[in-house]
């Protein structure tokens, strides 16, 4: 019996020995499917890694475009901004010539007409322009375009019409520049 004894402790340490060696190819099984797993995780990481470096170069790449086409725009408003009143300036440095040149003559008729011719130019250029004088002959006050400095009675106009223009008004466009000054007529 002791031989039965002895033998069944050696059954039973080869029975245990193919467990400890089926359970650590199993082992070994999962560590290299796991080595794999690591592998191709490590893989898509840097890939990862390497769009991401080109998401930011091209980012960074944006960034300095909009940054010099920021400089490139605010560079042309500003010399918009600054010679948009060139054509205009042209304009009145030729009436400022005239002027001179009026100033020149001794005769006072001929000084008149060049003065009418300036005066004319002025007005052309303004128009040019979109400058329009606001009309109040015969017109009915408008706290838009008018500004009264006197009220007064008068049995010729109508009540709220204007009696007589003190200032002319000018328009740009569709904006008032100057008020024109106005006698207002109230009954």
């Amino acid at each position: 019996m002791t031989d039965e004894k002895k033998g069944e402790p050696e059954v039973e340490s080869e029975v245990e020995s193919q467990d400890i060696q089926e359970k650590y190819e199993e082992l070994l099984e999962e560590l290299e499917l796991k080595e794999k797993e690591l592998q191709e995780v490590k893989q898509a990481l840097e890939k990862q890694e390497e769009e991401t470096k080109e998401y930011i170069s091209l980012s960074q790449r944006l960034q300095a475009d909009f940054e010099n086409f920021k400089k490139i725009t605010d560079k042309r408003n500003k010399d918009l901004i600054k010679f948009a009143n060139e054509d205009i300036i042209k304009d009145f440095l030729d009436c400022y010539e005239d002027f001179g040149r009026a100033l020149e003559i001794e005769n006072d008729d001929d000084l008149k007409e060049g003065v009418e011719l300036i005066y004319n130019k002025f007005k052309d250029i303004l128009t040019k322009e979109g400058i329009e004088e606001i009309p109040t002959k015969g017109e009915k006050f408008d706290l838009n375009k008018h500004e009264a400095m006197i009220v007064q009675k008068s049995d010729d106009v109508e009540n709220d019409y204007i009696i007589e223009e003190l200032m002319k008004g000018y328009m740009y466009k569709d904006k008032v520049l100057k008020y024109s000054k106005v006698i207002v007529c109230k009954k």
